[in-house]
């Protein structure tokens, strides 16, 4: 009897490894790898023993423990579950929205010389934090919507201003400690609560606001932007992937390209 593969079968075989290959770049963020890989190989020894040794006593209870295994995973990968549709319905949901945006909505340079303007301001204010290394934790949101976050904190919902920002983040100021989430171009919340990454591959070094900057830049498609206290190196997250010690005019530059206020 021949073993006979078809365009079909080439097709499954595609979609699963892309399946395999984007489940792993989405764990080898969050430092859940090693029991990714762990699931992966007990897999294969279930599936060699099962039906290619043909092992019933030692089958059988694989096949026990595989068909519990579903609820089991549920419960240990739910935030990463979590983080994956929301990733899918952002960028759907994104490149809809942009390109209506761009073949319907008038007055684009109006709204881009406001864009420009707002963003010259935070990097102002970022520039001017990080002179004096005082620590701040600036979150831009894109697509998804950060209510959430926004309701720990205490509401603003002000035009956004260099001088304002800076106020909120002044080491005697009662707002300082917690983000500053930012949002149809105005300060919409100031000493918000974030969700702390818990990616193992962090450097010790690096703060809470790392970490917060982390974590909610894996959970949403926002921007986060961290001012260091101890060194006042300016960073910024997208993606869950840190880029740090870049100059105001680099943090300028990036935010021009991906960010539409």
């Amino acid at each position: 009897m021949g073993f006979h593969i078809g365009f079909k079968d080439v097709i499954d075989i595609f979609l699963v490894a892309l399946l395999l290959y984007q489940t792993f770049r989405l764990l080898k963020k969050t430092g859940a790898v090693n029991i990714f890989i762990g699931i992966l190989a007990f897999i294969i020894c279930w599936f060699l023993v099962t039906y290619v040794f043909k092992m019933e006593l030692l089958g059988g209870i694989l096949d026990r423990i595989v068909n519990v295994g579903a609820f089991a995973l549920i419960v240990i990968f739910q935030d990463e579950i979590r983080r994956f549709f929301s990733r899918i319905g952002s960028r759907r949901t994104g490149s809809i929205f942009h390109t209506f945006k761009r073949f319907f909505v008038s007055g684009s340079n109006n709204d881009k010389e406001k864009t420009d303007y707002d963003l010259v301001q935070i990097v102002l204010a970022c520039r001017n934090l990080a002179k004096t290394a005082t620590g701040g934790l600036i979150v831009l949101t894109r697509n998804n919507n950060l209510e959430f976050y926004t309701h720990s904190g205490e509401q603003i919902n002000s035009m956004i201003n260099s001088r304002l920002i800076e106020n909120i983040f002044f080491k005697n100021s009662p707002l300082h400690d917690g983000a500053l989430i930012i949002s149809d171009r105005k300060l919409k919340a100031a000493a918000c609560i974030l969700p702390v990454s818990k990616n193992q591959s962090i450097p010790k070094r690096m703060g809470l606001r790392h970490r917060a900057a982390l974590g909610i830049t894996e959970n949403s498609d926002s921007i986060a932007i961290v001012i260091s206290e101890e060194t006042g190196h300016i960073s910024w997250a997208i993606n869950g992937q840190l880029t740090v010690n870049v100059k105001p005019e680099q943090l300028e530059h990036f935010l021009s390209e991906v960010m539409v206020m």
